[in-house]
Protein backbone atom coordinates (compact mmCIF):
# COMPACT_ATOMS: atom_id res chain seq x y z
CA UNK A 1 0.00 0.00 0.00
CA UNK A 2 1.44 3.65 -0.47
CA UNK A 3 0.24 7.12 1.07
CA UNK A 4 0.17 10.14 -0.49
CA UNK A 5 3.02 12.72 0.36
CA UNK A 6 2.60 15.07 3.53
CA UNK A 7 0.97 18.29 2.95
CA UNK A 8 2.68 19.39 6.27
CA UNK A 9 6.18 19.59 4.45
CA UNK A 10 5.04 22.36 2.72
CA UNK A 11 5.11 24.53 5.72
CA UNK A 12 8.66 23.87 6.12
CA UNK A 13 9.63 26.62 3.22
CA UNK A 14 7.35 28.86 5.23
CA UNK A 15 9.50 28.32 8.14
CA UNK A 16 12.62 28.87 6.85
CA UNK A 17 11.44 32.45 5.75
CA UNK A 18 9.85 33.35 8.91
CA UNK A 19 13.01 32.35 10.75
CA UNK A 20 15.32 33.66 8.64
CA UNK A 21 15.00 37.33 10.67
CA UNK A 22 15.06 36.91 14.24
CA UNK A 23 11.64 37.14 15.56
CA UNK A 24 11.24 39.77 19.01
CA UNK A 25 10.08 38.58 22.02
CA UNK A 26 9.36 34.67 20.60
CA UNK A 27 9.18 31.93 23.29
CA UNK A 28 11.00 29.21 22.76
CA UNK A 29 10.52 25.51 23.90
CA UNK A 30 12.62 22.94 23.43
CA UNK A 31 11.17 19.06 22.42
CA UNK A 32 13.37 15.88 23.51
CA UNK A 33 12.36 13.68 20.88
CA UNK A 34 13.45 9.83 20.13
CA UNK A 35 12.35 9.47 16.23
CA UNK A 36 14.56 9.06 13.55
CA UNK A 37 14.50 7.90 9.94
CA UNK A 38 11.31 8.79 8.23
CA UNK A 39 9.21 9.24 11.29
CA UNK A 40 11.55 11.59 12.55
CA UNK A 41 11.11 13.67 9.23
CA UNK A 42 7.18 13.67 10.29
CA UNK A 43 7.65 14.86 13.30
CA UNK A 44 9.56 17.96 12.20
CA UNK A 45 7.31 18.86 9.72
CA UNK A 46 5.18 19.32 12.44
CA UNK A 47 6.81 21.72 14.61
CA UNK A 48 7.90 23.65 11.28
CA UNK A 49 4.60 23.56 10.86
CA UNK A 50 3.44 24.95 14.36
CA UNK A 51 6.26 27.44 13.95
CA UNK A 52 5.46 29.08 10.50
CA UNK A 53 1.67 29.36 11.74
CA UNK A 54 2.27 32.29 14.48
CA UNK A 55 4.94 34.40 15.22
CA UNK A 56 4.79 34.01 18.96
CA UNK A 57 6.48 30.95 20.08
CA UNK A 58 9.49 28.49 18.57
CA UNK A 59 9.51 24.76 19.16
CA UNK A 60 13.08 23.51 18.59
CA UNK A 61 12.79 19.48 18.35
CA UNK A 62 16.40 17.48 19.34
CA UNK A 63 17.42 13.81 18.46
CA UNK A 64 18.13 12.24 21.71
CA UNK A 65 18.42 8.66 21.07
CA UNK A 66 16.22 5.69 21.37
CA UNK A 67 13.29 5.85 23.91
CA UNK A 68 15.57 4.68 26.98
CA UNK A 69 18.44 7.17 25.96
CA UNK A 70 15.70 10.07 25.95
CA UNK A 71 14.01 9.36 28.82
CA UNK A 72 17.56 8.73 30.82
CA UNK A 73 18.79 11.96 29.24
CA UNK A 74 16.10 13.66 30.35
CA UNK A 75 16.05 12.77 34.19
CA UNK A 76 19.86 13.29 33.97
CA UNK A 77 19.15 17.08 32.48
CA UNK A 78 16.41 17.80 35.28
CA UNK A 79 18.89 17.02 37.97
CA UNK A 80 21.49 19.41 36.51
CA UNK A 81 18.57 22.33 36.20
CA UNK A 82 18.65 22.03 32.19
CA UNK A 83 15.64 20.00 31.09
CA UNK A 84 13.73 20.46 28.32
CA UNK A 85 10.18 21.50 28.22
CA UNK A 86 8.58 18.26 26.45
CA UNK A 87 10.11 14.77 26.56
CA UNK A 88 9.21 12.12 24.49
CA UNK A 89 8.78 9.26 26.97
CA UNK A 90 7.48 5.44 25.83
CA UNK A 91 4.64 3.88 27.15
CA UNK A 92 6.96 1.25 29.48
CA UNK A 93 7.76 4.40 31.09
CA UNK A 94 4.89 5.81 31.99
CA UNK A 95 4.79 4.72 35.87
CA UNK A 96 8.10 5.90 36.45
CA UNK A 97 7.28 9.35 35.04
CA UNK A 98 4.24 9.39 37.29
CA UNK A 99 6.26 8.47 40.54
CA UNK A 100 8.50 11.68 39.62
CA UNK A 101 6.77 13.68 42.31
CA UNK A 102 8.04 17.20 41.35
CA UNK A 103 9.51 16.47 38.27
CA UNK A 104 6.64 16.91 36.17
CA UNK A 105 3.77 19.02 35.56
CA UNK A 106 0.47 17.33 34.63
CA UNK A 107 -0.93 18.37 30.40
CA UNK A 108 -4.16 18.73 32.04
CA UNK A 109 -2.89 21.81 34.53
CA UNK A 110 -0.68 23.12 31.64
CA UNK A 111 -3.94 23.12 29.47
CA UNK A 112 -6.11 24.43 32.65
CA UNK A 113 -4.21 26.85 33.52
CA UNK A 114 -3.64 28.72 29.82
CA UNK A 115 -6.32 30.50 27.97
CA UNK A 116 -6.88 27.91 25.48
CA UNK A 117 -9.67 25.19 25.28
CA UNK A 118 -9.50 21.95 26.21
CA UNK A 119 -11.68 19.29 26.27
CA UNK A 120 -10.08 15.70 27.40
CA UNK A 121 -13.34 13.90 25.91
CA UNK A 122 -12.49 14.60 22.61
CA UNK A 123 -9.11 12.17 22.72
CA UNK A 124 -9.70 8.60 22.05
CA UNK A 125 -10.29 6.82 25.56
CA UNK A 126 -8.10 4.04 24.66
CA UNK A 127 -5.66 6.25 23.86
CA UNK A 128 -5.50 8.63 26.85
CA UNK A 129 -6.71 6.05 29.27
CA UNK A 130 -2.93 4.79 29.45
CA UNK A 131 -1.83 8.15 30.68
CA UNK A 132 -4.61 9.36 33.06
CA UNK A 133 -5.48 8.93 36.43
CA UNK A 134 -8.30 7.21 37.97
CA UNK A 135 -9.60 10.56 38.43
CA UNK A 136 -9.24 11.44 34.38
CA UNK A 137 -6.60 13.48 34.59
CA UNK A 138 -4.54 13.64 31.96
CA UNK A 139 -0.86 13.11 32.60
CA UNK A 140 0.97 13.66 29.82
CA UNK A 141 -0.01 14.05 25.81
CA UNK A 142 -0.94 10.85 23.77
CA UNK A 143 1.53 11.50 20.35
CA UNK A 144 2.79 8.70 18.57
CA UNK A 145 0.40 5.57 19.69
CA UNK A 146 0.76 2.66 18.16
CA UNK A 147 -0.83 -1.06 18.23
CA UNK A 148 0.99 -4.39 16.69
CA UNK A 149 -1.03 -5.32 13.14
CA UNK A 150 -0.01 -8.06 10.89
CA UNK A 151 1.61 -6.78 7.26
CA UNK A 152 1.74 -9.45 4.73
CA UNK A 153 3.30 -10.22 1.62
CA UNK A 154 0.36 -10.37 -0.98
CA UNK A 155 2.61 -11.73 -4.01
CA UNK A 156 3.44 -14.50 -1.80
CA UNK A 157 0.25 -15.36 -0.81
CA UNK A 158 -0.71 -15.59 -4.40
CA UNK A 159 2.00 -17.49 -5.12
CA UNK A 160 1.53 -19.62 -2.21
CA UNK A 161 -2.25 -20.66 -3.45
CA UNK A 162 -3.16 -18.24 -0.54
CA UNK A 163 -5.83 -16.00 -1.57
CA UNK A 164 -4.37 -12.49 -0.46
CA UNK A 165 -7.94 -10.75 0.53
CA UNK A 166 -8.25 -13.24 3.44
CA UNK A 167 -5.35 -13.10 5.67
CA UNK A 168 -5.49 -15.56 8.84
CA UNK A 169 -7.62 -14.43 11.75
CA UNK A 170 -6.00 -17.22 14.41
CA UNK A 171 -3.20 -18.78 15.07
CA UNK A 172 -3.97 -22.61 13.91
CA UNK A 173 -4.82 -20.37 10.27
CA UNK A 174 -1.01 -18.79 10.76
CA UNK A 175 0.37 -22.08 11.05
CA UNK A 176 -1.59 -22.95 8.09
CA UNK A 177 -0.54 -20.33 5.70
CA UNK A 178 2.92 -20.48 7.49
CA UNK A 179 3.59 -23.97 6.11
CA UNK A 180 1.82 -23.13 2.49
CA UNK A 181 4.48 -20.51 2.20
CA UNK A 182 7.49 -22.72 3.08
CA UNK A 183 6.01 -25.52 0.60
CA UNK A 184 6.11 -22.24 -1.77
CA UNK A 185 9.75 -21.92 -1.07
CA UNK A 186 9.52 -18.95 1.09
CA UNK A 187 11.98 -18.88 4.01
CA UNK A 188 9.61 -18.70 6.86
CA UNK A 189 5.86 -17.74 7.31
CA UNK A 190 6.69 -15.08 9.88
CA UNK A 191 8.19 -12.92 11.85
CA UNK A 192 7.84 -10.65 14.86
CA UNK A 193 9.21 -7.51 16.39
CA UNK A 194 8.82 -6.46 19.94
CA UNK A 195 8.12 -9.63 21.22
CA UNK A 196 7.47 -9.03 24.79
CA UNK A 197 4.62 -6.25 23.44
CA UNK A 198 3.40 -8.02 20.15
CA UNK A 199 3.45 -11.94 21.39
CA UNK A 200 2.74 -11.10 25.71
CA UNK A 201 1.41 -7.71 26.94
CA UNK A 202 -0.62 -7.50 23.25
CA UNK A 203 -1.36 -11.57 23.37
CA UNK A 204 -3.08 -10.76 26.67
CA UNK A 205 -5.18 -8.35 26.03
CA UNK A 206 -6.64 -10.00 23.26
CA UNK A 207 -7.29 -12.69 24.64
CA UNK A 208 -8.75 -10.87 28.03
CA UNK A 209 -6.29 -12.51 30.40
CA UNK A 210 -4.53 -10.38 32.96
CA UNK A 211 -0.74 -9.48 32.56
CA UNK A 212 -0.20 -8.60 35.47
CA UNK A 213 -2.28 -8.32 39.20
CA UNK A 214 -4.10 -5.21 40.35
CA UNK A 215 -6.07 -4.02 37.11
CA UNK A 216 -2.61 -4.35 35.33
CA UNK A 217 -1.07 -2.31 37.79
CA UNK A 218 -3.72 0.37 37.34
CA UNK A 219 -5.01 -0.11 40.70
CA UNK A 220 -1.38 0.19 42.54
CA UNK A 221 1.86 -0.75 42.34
CA UNK A 222 1.78 -4.27 44.87
CA UNK A 223 1.56 -6.51 42.00
CA UNK A 224 2.65 -9.82 40.58
CA UNK A 225 3.01 -10.97 37.19
CA UNK A 226 0.16 -13.53 35.62
CA UNK A 227 1.87 -13.67 32.42
CA UNK A 228 2.71 -17.71 33.08
CA UNK A 229 -0.73 -18.75 32.58
CA UNK A 230 -1.24 -22.12 30.53
CA UNK A 231 -2.38 -20.46 27.90
CA UNK A 232 0.87 -17.68 27.72
CA UNK A 233 2.60 -21.19 28.10
CA UNK A 234 0.92 -22.71 25.16
CA UNK A 235 1.37 -19.25 23.22
CA UNK A 236 5.24 -19.22 23.51
CA UNK A 237 5.20 -23.07 23.40
CA UNK A 238 4.31 -23.06 19.83
CA UNK A 239 6.50 -19.78 18.90
CA UNK A 240 9.49 -22.11 20.29
CA UNK A 241 7.94 -24.83 17.87
CA UNK A 242 7.81 -23.06 14.98
CA UNK A 243 11.28 -21.68 15.33
CA UNK A 244 12.55 -24.80 15.04
CA UNK A 245 10.89 -25.75 11.67
CA UNK A 246 10.56 -22.35 9.94
CA UNK A 247 7.34 -21.62 10.22
CA UNK A 248 8.66 -18.48 12.44
CA UNK A 249 11.99 -16.72 12.86
CA UNK A 250 13.13 -14.80 15.55
CA UNK A 251 14.70 -11.90 14.07
CA UNK A 252 15.55 -9.85 17.46
CA UNK A 253 13.88 -8.13 20.55
CA UNK A 254 12.85 -4.74 19.08
CA UNK A 255 11.94 -4.38 15.15
CA UNK A 256 15.24 -6.11 13.88
CA UNK A 257 13.05 -8.40 12.39
CA UNK A 258 11.17 -6.07 9.77
CA UNK A 259 14.21 -6.43 7.13
CA UNK A 260 13.30 -10.40 6.63
CA UNK A 261 9.56 -8.97 5.51
CA UNK A 262 10.77 -6.50 3.25
CA UNK A 263 13.23 -8.74 1.55
CA UNK A 264 10.93 -11.23 1.00
CA UNK A 265 12.16 -13.75 3.39
CA UNK A 266 9.25 -13.95 5.73
CA UNK A 267 6.03 -13.23 4.26
CA UNK A 268 4.42 -12.01 7.16
CA UNK A 269 5.55 -9.57 10.03
CA UNK A 270 3.90 -8.93 13.47
CA UNK A 271 4.79 -5.30 14.71
CA UNK A 272 3.81 -1.63 15.02
CA UNK A 273 1.42 -0.21 13.27
CA UNK A 274 3.71 2.54 13.04
CA UNK A 275 6.14 0.44 10.30
CA UNK A 276 3.83 1.27 7.82
CA UNK A 277 5.62 4.59 7.02
CA UNK A 278 8.92 2.57 6.85
CA UNK A 279 7.36 -0.67 4.69
CA UNK A 280 5.81 2.76 2.44
CA UNK A 281 9.33 3.81 2.01
CA UNK A 282 10.93 0.31 1.66
CA UNK A 283 9.21 -2.08 0.09
CA UNK A 284 9.46 -1.93 -4.00
CA UNK A 285 9.20 -5.42 -4.68
CA UNK A 286 5.63 -6.62 -3.45
CA UNK A 287 2.50 -5.37 -2.35
CA UNK A 288 1.68 -5.69 1.37
CA UNK A 289 -1.85 -6.04 3.18
CA UNK A 290 -2.66 -5.39 6.62
CA UNK A 291 -4.56 -7.68 9.21
CA UNK A 292 -5.45 -8.09 12.56
CA UNK A 293 -3.71 -10.00 15.18
CA UNK A 294 -4.41 -13.32 15.23
CA UNK A 295 -5.82 -15.15 18.42
CA UNK A 296 -6.19 -18.63 19.94
CA UNK A 297 -10.24 -19.82 18.80
CA UNK A 298 -10.71 -21.74 22.01
CA UNK A 299 -9.90 -18.52 24.28
CA UNK A 300 -12.86 -17.10 26.04
CA UNK A 301 -13.86 -13.56 24.48
CA UNK A 302 -11.04 -13.49 22.10
CA UNK A 303 -10.41 -11.40 20.43
CA UNK A 304 -11.06 -8.43 23.00
CA UNK A 305 -9.28 -5.49 21.95
CA UNK A 306 -5.38 -4.50 21.69
CA UNK A 307 -3.58 -2.15 23.54
CA UNK A 308 -1.46 0.94 22.46
CA UNK A 309 2.71 1.01 22.43
CA UNK A 310 4.59 4.49 21.76
CA UNK A 311 5.20 7.28 23.37
CA UNK A 312 3.43 10.76 25.10
CA UNK A 313 4.78 13.84 25.70
CA UNK A 314 5.82 14.66 29.43
CA UNK A 315 6.28 18.79 30.69
CA UNK A 316 8.74 18.75 32.93
CA UNK A 317 8.69 21.47 35.74
CA UNK A 318 11.47 24.68 36.08
CA UNK A 319 10.02 27.02 33.35
CA UNK A 320 8.52 29.86 33.28
CA UNK A 321 4.35 30.81 32.91
CA UNK A 322 5.31 31.90 28.88
CA UNK A 323 6.95 28.68 27.96
CA UNK A 324 4.20 27.19 29.32
CA UNK A 325 1.76 29.25 27.45
CA UNK A 326 3.94 27.85 24.45
CA UNK A 327 3.88 24.36 25.00
CA UNK A 328 -0.09 24.52 25.99
CA UNK A 329 -0.65 26.40 22.13
CA UNK A 330 1.76 23.56 20.34
CA UNK A 331 -0.13 20.62 22.19
CA UNK A 332 -3.59 22.85 20.81
CA UNK A 333 -1.82 22.41 17.51
CA UNK A 334 -0.48 19.00 17.82
CA UNK A 335 -4.23 17.67 18.36
CA UNK A 336 -5.79 19.71 15.50
CA UNK A 337 -7.80 17.18 13.09
CA UNK A 338 -6.18 18.03 10.38
CA UNK A 339 -2.15 17.49 11.78
CA UNK A 340 -3.42 14.38 13.87
CA UNK A 341 -4.87 13.24 10.47
CA UNK A 342 -2.28 13.90 8.55
CA UNK A 343 0.41 12.35 11.81
CA UNK A 344 -1.80 8.90 11.22
CA UNK A 345 -2.19 8.52 7.72
CA UNK A 346 1.45 9.13 7.08
CA UNK A 347 3.26 7.34 9.64
CA UNK A 348 0.67 4.60 10.47
CA UNK A 349 0.27 6.06 14.18
CA UNK A 350 -3.26 5.72 16.10
CA UNK A 351 -5.24 9.48 15.48
CA UNK A 352 -5.28 10.77 18.77
CA UNK A 353 -8.76 12.50 18.24
CA UNK A 354 -12.04 11.09 17.42
CA UNK A 355 -12.14 14.38 15.07
CA UNK A 356 -8.82 13.16 13.19
CA UNK A 357 -10.29 9.73 12.74
CA UNK A 358 -13.27 10.93 11.27
CA UNK A 359 -11.73 13.53 9.41
CA UNK A 360 -9.71 10.68 7.88
CA UNK A 361 -12.72 9.04 6.28
CA UNK A 362 -14.52 12.45 5.03
CA UNK A 363 -11.17 12.49 2.99
CA UNK A 364 -11.65 8.88 1.80
CA UNK A 365 -8.35 7.93 2.81
CA UNK A 366 -9.49 4.48 3.92
CA UNK A 367 -10.99 3.64 0.50
CA UNK A 368 -7.97 4.37 -1.00
CA UNK A 369 -5.41 2.84 1.40
CA UNK A 370 -7.09 -0.35 2.71
CA UNK A 371 -5.75 -1.54 5.96
CA UNK A 372 -4.95 1.76 7.13
CA UNK A 373 -7.51 1.77 9.65
CA UNK A 374 -7.05 -2.02 11.07
CA UNK A 375 -5.14 -0.28 13.69
CA UNK A 376 -8.13 1.96 15.28
CA UNK A 377 -10.82 -0.99 14.54
CA UNK A 378 -8.58 -3.69 16.60
CA UNK A 379 -8.39 -1.24 19.49
CA UNK A 380 -11.99 -0.25 19.08
CA UNK A 381 -12.62 -4.46 18.71
CA UNK A 382 -14.91 -4.47 22.78
CA UNK A 383 -15.03 -2.08 25.28
CA UNK A 384 -11.91 -2.49 27.10
CA UNK A 385 -11.80 -4.41 30.38
CA UNK A 386 -9.42 -4.34 33.42
CA UNK A 387 -7.29 -7.19 31.38
CA UNK A 388 -7.32 -5.21 28.36
CA UNK A 389 -6.97 -1.27 29.30
CA UNK A 390 -3.08 -1.23 29.25
CA UNK A 391 -0.48 -2.15 31.38
CA UNK A 392 0.87 0.29 34.05
CA UNK A 393 4.13 -1.48 35.70
CA UNK A 394 6.93 0.16 37.75
CA UNK A 395 10.55 -1.03 36.56
CA UNK A 396 9.11 -2.37 32.83
CA UNK A 397 11.94 -1.29 31.05
CA UNK A 398 13.71 -4.09 33.30
CA UNK A 399 10.71 -6.53 32.71
CA UNK A 400 11.06 -6.07 29.27
CA UNK A 401 14.40 -7.27 29.29
CA UNK A 402 14.19 -10.21 31.51
CA UNK A 403 11.31 -11.39 29.34
CA UNK A 404 13.21 -10.79 26.26
CA UNK A 405 15.90 -12.69 28.05
CA UNK A 406 13.73 -15.86 28.99
CA UNK A 407 12.46 -15.78 25.56
CA UNK A 408 15.56 -16.23 23.84
CA UNK A 409 16.51 -19.29 26.55
CA UNK A 410 13.04 -20.84 25.17
CA UNK A 411 14.03 -20.50 21.48
CA UNK A 412 17.19 -21.29 21.46
CA UNK A 413 16.16 -24.76 22.96
CA UNK A 414 17.79 -23.89 26.51
CA UNK A 415 14.94 -24.35 28.48
CA UNK A 416 11.19 -25.13 28.11
CA UNK A 417 8.78 -22.56 27.10
CA UNK A 418 6.92 -23.19 30.69
CA UNK A 419 10.14 -22.82 32.38
CA UNK A 420 11.07 -19.38 30.86
CA UNK A 421 7.77 -17.81 31.58
CA UNK A 422 8.04 -19.19 34.97
CA UNK A 423 11.43 -17.32 35.47
CA UNK A 424 10.70 -14.79 33.93
CA UNK A 425 7.23 -14.21 36.41
CA UNK A 426 9.74 -14.66 39.19
CA UNK A 427 12.12 -12.40 38.12
CA UNK A 428 9.35 -9.83 37.36
CA UNK A 429 8.09 -9.97 40.71
CA UNK A 430 11.54 -9.20 41.88
CA UNK A 431 11.71 -5.63 40.09
CA UNK A 432 7.85 -5.00 40.50
CA UNK A 433 8.32 -5.15 44.53
CA UNK A 434 11.33 -3.10 44.36
CA UNK A 435 9.07 -0.41 42.61
CA UNK A 436 6.62 -0.89 45.40
CA UNK A 437 9.04 -0.60 48.01
CA UNK A 438 10.64 3.03 46.69
CA UNK A 439 7.55 4.56 45.90
CA UNK A 440 5.29 3.57 48.45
Amino acid sequence: MRTRKTTLAAATAATTLLLASPALAQTEVQWWHAMGGSLGELLENITDGFNASQDDYAVNPVYKGEYNDTMTGAIAAFRAGEQPHIVQIYEVGTATMMSAEGAIRPVYEVMENSEIEFDPEAYLPAVTGYYTTTEGDMLSMPFNSSTPVVFYNKNAFEEAGLDPEQPPRTWPEVEEYSQALLDAGYECGFTSGWLSWVQLENFSALHNVPFVTGENGFAGTDIEARFNSDLHKKHIGKLAEWQENGIFSYGGRYSNSRPKFIAGECAMYMGSSASRAALNANVEDFEFGISMLPYWPEAEGAPQNSIIGGASLWVLEGHSDEEYEAVAAFFEYLSSPEVQAEWHQESGYLPITQAAYELTQEQGYYEENPGADISVEQMNLNEPTENSKGLRIGNFVQIRDIINEEFEAAFAGEKSASDALDDAAERANGEMEKFHRQNN
